[in-house]
C-alpha cells in the first residue's frame, strides 16, 4: 500500500508540473487521461528544463540522481533541458547549516568550536544525499565537512519499495522483460544506495583509490582525517579546482583540452583493469581540474568491481569490437552463456555487425550512441540476450565517460584512445611477462611447503593404497550381493516351476472321472517333481 501510495503521489508532482507535455503527441488519449487525473490547470509559464529539474528535486534523492546521469547525454537531450539537469549535479535545494551543525556534533560526540577552528554554516555545495560545508581544522588545514542528509533513509526506503512493485509487475505482465533482470537491477541499486548513505564505505573507498593514484599525473584524490569521520559524517582534504565541464575557462587556463580528453579515458581504464576499482559516479559535478591539469575526484559513494572473469570478458570483447572481429564476439557472447546456447552463431554476427560498422570511423560527435544502444537493445531481444546485473555500474560510467568526452573534446576517438591500453593489458595478463608474474607471486607459498612434499607424497600414496583397498572390498560386496540376488531369482523360479507342477497334478488326479492307467500315472508324476522341486528350492535357501 505505501508503493501504491507513492506511486500516485509520484504521478501528482509529475503532474503538478506539467510534465504530461513530454508524452508525444499521437498519443492524444493518454495526455487527455493525465490531464484529467491532475485536474485542469492553467498553461505553465516556468520553462520546460526547469519544471523537469524541480520535478526531480520534489521527488526525493533517486529520482534527482537519474537527473544527474540524463545531464551528461546531451545527444539524447535538448540543451535546454540538459542545462538544468546539470544543477543537480552540485544545486540541489540544502538543509539549514544549523541543522547540519548540530547533526556533526552529535555524530562526533564534541561542541563545533573544539572540533574546528572554523566552520561555515553556508554549504559549498548540496547533491542528493549529502551537502559539503567548509572549514578549517585547530591545526589550519582547510578541509571539507560531508553531511548526510536528516531523515533521508525512509524516502529511499519508500521509493526503492515503489521500483521493486514496477519491476516485479513489468516482469509478470511481460515475460520477455525477465531477461532484463529488472529485480536484481532494483535490488543492487538498494545496495549501492544504502552504501553511499554510510561515509565510513566512501571514506575507505576515498582511501583506497588514492593509495592506487599515489604519485600518477593523471589524478589526485583528496586524503580523509579519520578522527573525524563516522558512518554520517566525513572530513577530507579541500581541494581548489575548476569543473571539468567549464571548457572555455580550461582553456584560458592554458589546459590542453584534447590531452585532458585522452587522460580521462586512461584513468577510467586504469581503474577497471589495473587497480579493478573504479568511480562509479563519473559526473561533472564530482571531477575538477587543477592548475597542473590533473584531474581532482571527489565523491567516492559509488564504487565498482569487476571479477577477473568479467575483467578478461569485458577485455577480449573491446579489443575483438576494435579488430571488427564479430565472429569473436558472438562466440564470448555464447560461450558466457549471455545468449542461449542453440544461438546460431553466423546470424549473431551479422547482426553484431550490422549495428557495430555504422560507428567505425568517426569522431564521438558524429555518433549517436543512443541511437546505438537502441539497436543493441533490439538485437538483445531477438537473440534473447540477458543483462548481467554486474556490469551495469560500468555501463553507466562508460555512459558518463562518453557526455565527458562529448562537453570537453567531440573529436576524441575513444576507441584509438583505449586500444593500446587493453591490448598491453591482456599481454600482462595471457603473456610470459604474466606467467613470470603468477609464479613469483606463488614462491612465498611454495618455499614454505616444498620441504613437506614427501611427507605429502607419502601420505597422498597411502590415501590412494586405503581407497583402493575400500574399493575393492566395496566391489567384492557388490559382486557378492549380485551372486545372492541371482540364486535368489533362480530359487522363485524353481519354486514357481514346483508350484505350478504340483497343482496341476492335483488338479489331474481330482477330476473325478476313472482315470486311465496313464493319466494316473502322469499326474503322481508331476506331484512327485513339484514336490521335488519345492522340496530342493527349501535345502538350497
Amino acid at each position: 500500500m505505501h508503493s501504491v501510495f507513492r506511486l500516485f503521489q509520484t504521478l501528482r508532482i509529475l503532474l503538478h508540473y506539467r510534465l504530461e507535455e513530454l508524452i508525444p503527441a499521437h498519443y492524444r488519449n493518454l495526455r487527455l487521461c493525465c490531464r484529467l487525473f491532475g485536474g485542469w490547470r492553467r498553461a505553465a509559464t516556468t520553462p520546460l528544463g526547469v519544471r523537469i529539474r524541480e520535478a526531480l528535486q520534489k521527488l526525493g534523492p533517486i529520482q534527482v540522481k537519474f537527473g544527474q546521469a540524463l545531464s551528461t547525454r546531451r545527444d539524447l537531450l535538448p540543451d535546454f533541458i540538459a542545462n538544468e539537469l546539470v544543477k543537480l549535479q552540485d544545486q540541489v535545494p540544502p538543509f539549514p547549516g544549523v541543522q547540519a551543525q548540530q547533526q556533526i556534533e552529535q555524530a562526533l560526540q564534541a561542541p563545533i568550536h573544539t572540533l574546528f577552528a572554523d566552520f561555515s554554516l553556508e554549504p559549498l555545495a548540496s547533491a542528493s544525499i549529502a551537502q559539503v560545508h567548509a572549514a578549517t581544522l585547530p591545526d589550519g588545514t582547510q578541509v571539507v565537512v560531508k553531511v548526510v542528509r536528516p531523515d533521508i533513509l525512509g524516502t529511499i526506503r519508500r521509493d526503492l519499495q515503489l521500483l521493486l512493485l514496477i519491476a516485479r509487475l513489468i516482469q509478470r505482465v511481460i515475460p520477455d522483460a525477465r531477461r532484463l533482470h529488472l529485480i536484481e537491477l532494483v535490488q543492487d541499486y538498494d545496495k549501492i544506495i544504502h552504501d553511499e548513505l554510510d561515509l565510513m564505505r566512501e571514506a575507505a573507498n576515498c582511501t583506497l583509490l588514492r593509495r592506487n593514484f599515489t604519485g600518477s599525473d593523471l589524478l589526485y584524490v583528496p586524503q580523509i582525517y579519520w578522527n573525524y569521520t563516522c558512518e554520517t559524517v566525513m572530513v577530507q582534504e579541500r581541494i581548489y579546482g575548476t569543473p571539468v565541464d567549464q571548457v572555455d575557462t580550461l582553456r584560458e587556463q592554458g589546459i590542453q583540452i584534447p590531452q585532458l580528453a585522452e587522460r580521462g579515458v586512461e584513468i577510467f581504464f586504469t581503474q577497471v583493469f589495473r587497480d579493478n576499482f573504479f568511480h562509479a559516479d563519473m559526473h561533472p559535478g564530482n571531477i575538477f581540474v587543477g592548475a597542473d591539469g590533473r584531474y581532482l575526484g571527489v565523491d567516492f559513494g559509488i564504487m565498482g568491481t569487476l571479477t577477473r572473469t568479467d575483467q578478461r570478458y569485458l577485455a577480449e570483447n573491446l579489443l575483438a569490437f576494435f579488430h571488427r572481429d564479430y565472429y569473436k564476439i558472438a562466440e564470448l557472447h555464447i560461450t558466457s552463456g549471455w545468449v542461449p546456447s542453440g544461438t546460431r552463431i553466423t546470424e549473431f554476427e551479422a547482426a553484431i555487425r550490422t549495428v557495430s560498422e555504422p560507428i567505425w570511423q568517426r569522431p564521438i560527435s558524429e555518433i549517436s550512441f543512443g541511437q546505438f544502444l537502441l539497436r543493441l537493445f533490439q538485437t538483445a531481444r531477438r537473440f534473447r540476450m540477458e543483462i548481467q546485473p554486474q556490469l551495469v555500474l560500468l555501463q553507466k560510467t562508460l555512459l558518463n565517460i562518453e557526455g565527458l568526452g562529448r562537453q570537453l573534446y567531440p573529436d576524441l576517438d575513444l576507441w584509438q584512445t583505449a586500444k593500446p591500453f587493453l591490448e598491453r593489458w591482456l599481454a600482462d595478463q595471457v603473456g610470459p611477462r604474466a606467467f613470470a608474474q603468477r609464479i613469483r607471486a606463488s614462491l612465498p607459498a611454495l618455499s614454505e611447503t616444498l620441504p613437506e612434499l614427501p611427507q605429502l607424497a607419502h601420505q597422498a600414496l597411502q590415501h590412494v593404497s586405503h581407497q583402493t583397498q575400500h574399493l575393492q572390498a566395496q566391489q567384492a560386496a557388490i559382486q557378492h550381493g549380485q551372486d545372492r540376488l541371482a540364486q535368489h531369482q533362480r530359487s522363485q523360479r524353481r519354486i514357481l516351476v514346483g508350484s505350478s507342477l504340483l497343482l496341476g497334478g492335483i488338479l489331474l488326479s481330482l477330476t473325478g472321472q476313472p482315470l486311465w492307467p496313464d493319466q494316473l500315472y502322469l499326474s503322481w508324476l508331476l506331484i512327485a517333481i513339484g514336490c521335488g522341486s519345492l522340496l530342493y528350492s527349501l535345502f538350497r535357501s
